[in-house]
């Protein structure tokens, strides 16, 4: 145990030396100054023991205060130089280092005679291994540690007692980990629920446009007109309305002053105080409709009423304002239409969601924040605690601020402030605006002088992909008349790279003819010659719309298409140009994107023939198709899914270029052409044989057999149950000279079917009038014996009946026996009421 002591000492002391070599202003202080005696004292004897515990070893001179390390630094030598007049030795490497140590212990053990330091007092720390494995682990790895200069704090150490206490430093808990932001992904919609959605969005379309139809309407009101008709200046009127002798530059010149001083107008007058139309979203769960209500601020005009009320205060929400100004634009005898941009629930799941409200309370806004600083009712003389913040006229920095006293002034009668208006918040894009005719040019431009305050900029009308508020996807100007236009095209940059994929039109096969048919209850039926010139000024725009930039937006694209897009039965033709290249990136490899007209779709020999056609003998497929993993079997899909004899790299799928139009085989002698199941194969009319005629009725097969002559079942397709498809028999296939036969035929057994069904109602009318008969013989036997009197008071519905009209008894007495008459008719042993006996 001495020696053990003894060796922590003569280490602790080679250290004390080091750091008194290093640093010659602090060992003059703590090393020469405070040296004790040769004699070892209690305290001296208790730090000693700690450090022999710690394992505390001795550490190579340090130039500096700075962290030690393992390697050689370039930087340290020049601080050395910088503290210290004599150029400071090399620095010893660690074999030099091992060696001076073992030196310097050789010579402190042959001297008796050491001197004792000081030590300061440190805070014990121990530390508990968990497994011995854990032992070798701190071996293997290599980190710095730091070592402390215990000299340095030897003025402010004090000793203290030994309380027996220690320490402990548990290593062993686990540090919080920091929390990663859980990623919402929404699951894709199924086809069933997307087919659902299709059928709503559908829905929303026509009643948005019923909508926008009737507030149309609303502007035509000549009420609300007349209301509106003082705001306009005789000056504004006579430029919205140019002579027709000016020039075409003039009279859009006169218009465009007339629009700039009736916007102004109006956007002064008029006063935002309610919340427009916004873009419909779905609700993730049933729980988020729930608690759901409209706003408070939402807009109030539901009828035509409102709408004159509102014409009169010239307030509400931003698409009445809107409207209203078309109102007053038509009062001036100017061409307008009410433009709306239709906000319908979206098809897809790749939209915004409704949210589940407002989470807690909002963050203030600057101007709330800095209205908490500076309140009325704040006293001068509050006084606050040390650990409280100070106030402001003691942060001035006078020490007499705060026993300064304001003279007390009496506040004179406080004037009522006017509530501000609450700000709504809405999307920066409009919903509502409107087109105006420029009769110079033969163009609609147009304007909107609450939301974008601008007009002949049809650029400023289209909002982003972000905004949650608005969504440019249908566009639809109403004119005066009620006749409806889809402009879209107008206002879009990227009508078919974006803005399509959005419609009905993308995603159903008939989308566009539908769309059609829905405006088509809002056309006048013929077309003039101002939408013919729209209707090419908007094929014009599409036309010279850019291709799309990102290789997202060439999928189903109607006029660019990309190989990677192609579907399973899509090829390009060959020798196809490109017609530009493009990249997923900066480091990704350019795609060639081709024209739609170059992309051809392929079908197997088994599809054509279901087509009508067939493929010519020596084509050379154009692709091989192999099977999926799942996927509905249906023969008249364009996906192939099925390997033939032979066919082991895939089922060979060919173009219509390498295809014929199929000819069966002829009718000869009568005899017609059948499968091996007996039937005929006919999907399309001009698989009828040479010779054969199709009579497509359910009664052909019996004729043919009535009349004993060769015919054929039509087999015109596959009826699906599943996986399973049943096939379906419709008509025969007979000669030609054996059709009149056939149809006469035909048209006697259809005959002979009319008068079957008429002898069958026959035979049920007189079924009923024999049940009928035989209730009223047992009628009359039950009550033959009693009076009218008893019979009326007993029988509920003969006394109501009575009670309403008299009845005549003797008319409606009836005899008890049976050669008698039963309710009137007479009844002998063949005949029952004229009718025959079954």
């Amino acid at each position: 145990m001495a020696g053990r002591k003894r060796k922590a000492t003569d280490n602790q002391s080679a250290n004390t030396n080091a750091s008194t070599s290093s640093r010659p202003s602090r060992s003059t202080r703590s090393g020469r100054s405070n040296r004790p005696s040769a004699g070892k004292s209690d305290v001296s004897e208790i730090y000693r023991d700690m450090l022999a515990e710690a394992d505390v070893r001795p550490t190579p001179a340090s130039a500096s205060d700075e962290r030690p390390i393992k390697r050689k630094r370039p930087g340290q030598r020049r601080d050395e130089v910088a503290q210290n007049v004599k150029p400071p030795p090399e620095k010893p490497d660690r074999e030099e280092v091992v060696n001076l140590e073992e030196r310097r212990d050789e010579e402190s053990a042959d001297d008796l005679e050491f001197e004792d330091v000081a030590l300061p007092a440190a805070t014990i720390q121990t530390v508990y291994r968990d497994s011995d494995e854990e032992e070798e682990e701190e071996d293997n790895d290599e980190e710095i540690f730091e070592d402390v200069d215990f000299s340095a704090h030897a003025l402010t150490a004090v000793p203290t007692q030994d309380t027996g206490q220690d320490l402990e430093l548990d290593l062993s808990a686990r540090t919080k980990s920091t929390p990663t932001k859980s990623i919402d992904r929404r699951k894709p919609i199924n086809q069933v629920e997307k087919g659902r959605r299709i059928e709503i969005h559908k829905t929303h379309l026509l009643c948005l446009l019923a909508h926008v139809a009737r507030r149309n309407r609303w502007c035509n009101d000549p009420q609300a007109q007349e209301s509106l008709r003082p705001l306009l200046t005789e000056k504004m009127v006579r430029q919205l309305n140019p002579p027709s002798h000016l020039t075409q530059f003039g009279r859009a010149n006169s218009l465009k002053e007339g629009l700039g001083l009736v916007n102004n107008m109006f956007k002064m007058k008029y006063q935002i105080t309610e919340r427009g139309m916004r873009r419909a979203l779905w609700a993730e769960t049933e729980a988020h409709l729930q608690d759901y209500s409209l706003p408070t601020d939402s807009e109030a005009v539901l009828e035509k009423s409102d709408f004159r009320e509102a014409a009169k205060s010239l307030s509400g929400s931003r698409d009445v304002g809107a409207q209203l100004y078309c109102a007053l634009l038509r009062s001036a005898g100017v061409e307008a239409r009410l433009v709306c941009s239709l906000q319908p629930l979206s098809f897809g799941s790749a939209g915004p969601y409704m949210g589940t409200g407002r989470k807690g309370k909002q963050k203030p806004t600057l101007e709330e924040k800095y209205g908490q600083l500076f309140k009325p009712n704040d006293s001068p003389d509050v006084s606050t605690g040390s650990n409280g913040p100070l106030p402001p006229r003691r942060r001035l920095g006078h020490p007499n601020a705060a026993a300064f006293r304001l003279p007390e002034t009496v506040a004179g009668p406080s004037r009522q402030e006017a509530p501000t208006p609450k700000k709504i918040r809405e999307s920066p894009y409009p919903v509502y605006w409107v087109e105006i005719l420029d009769e110079g040019h033969q163009k609609w431009q147009p304007t909107d002088p609450l939301v974008t305050e601008s007009y002949w900029k049809p650029q400023k009308f289209e909002p982003p992909a972000s905004d949650r508020e608005n969504s440019m996807t249908y566009v639809v100007s109403f004119e005066e008349g009620g006749t409806a236009k889809d402009v879209t095209r107008r206002y879009t940059k990227a009508y078919n790279a974006k803005t399509r994929r959005m419609r009905v039109e993308c995603v159903l096969g008939n989308g566009e003819r539908w769309w059609r048919k829905a405006l088509r209850a809002y056309s006048r039926g013929y077309q003039s010659d101002l939408d013919q010139i729209e209707a090419n000024e908007l094929a014009a725009i599409e036309s010279r719309e850019p291709m799309p930039r990102n290789i997202a937006d060439f999928k189903d694209h109607p006029i660019y298409a990309l190989e990677r897009h192609l579907r399973r039965h899509e090829v390009l033709v060959p020798n196809a140009a490109p017609s530009g290249t493009v990249g997923a990136g900066s480091k990704a490899p350019l795609e060639k994107i081709y024209r739609c007209r170059d992309v051809r779709i392929a079908r197997s020999r088994e599809k054509w023939y279901r087509l009508g056609r067939e493929v010519r003998p020596d084509e050379i497929p154009v692709k091989f198709i192999t099977k999926p993993s799942k996927l509905h079997e249906d023969l008249f899909s364009d996906e192939v899914h099925e390997y033939g004899e032979g066919e082991t790299n895939g089922t060979p799928i060919y173009t219509m270029d390498q295809t014929e139009i199929y000819k069966p085989p002829p009718v000869l002698n009568g005899k017609v052409p059948k499968n091996r199941y007996g039937n005929l194969d006919l999907y399309v009319p001009s698989m009828v044989p040479d010779g054969g005629v199709y009579i497509a009725d359910d009664f052909g097969a019996r004729a043919a057999f009535i009349l004993g002559i060769d015919y054929a079942p039509a087999l015109t397709g596959f009826q699906f149950t599943g996986r399973k498809g049943t096939a379906v028999l419709r008509g025969v296939v007979v000669a030609a000279e054996y059709e009149e036969a056939v149809t006469a035929v035909i048209d006697g057994i259809k005959d002979q079917e009319v008068e079957m069904e008429r002898e069958r109602k026959s035979r049920q009318a007189l079924r009923l009038w024999r049940l009928f008969l035989m209730n009223l013989r047992i009628r009359e036997r039950i009550w033959a014996g009693a009076s009218p009197e008893d019979e009326a008071m007993n029988d509920p519905d003969e006394t109501e009946i009575g009670a309403d009209e008299p009845v005549d008894n003797e008319a409606n007495e009836l005899d008890g026996s049976d050669d008698m008459g039963a309710g009137g008719f007479e009844i002998d042993d063949d005949y029952a009421g004229g009718f025959m006996m079954d």
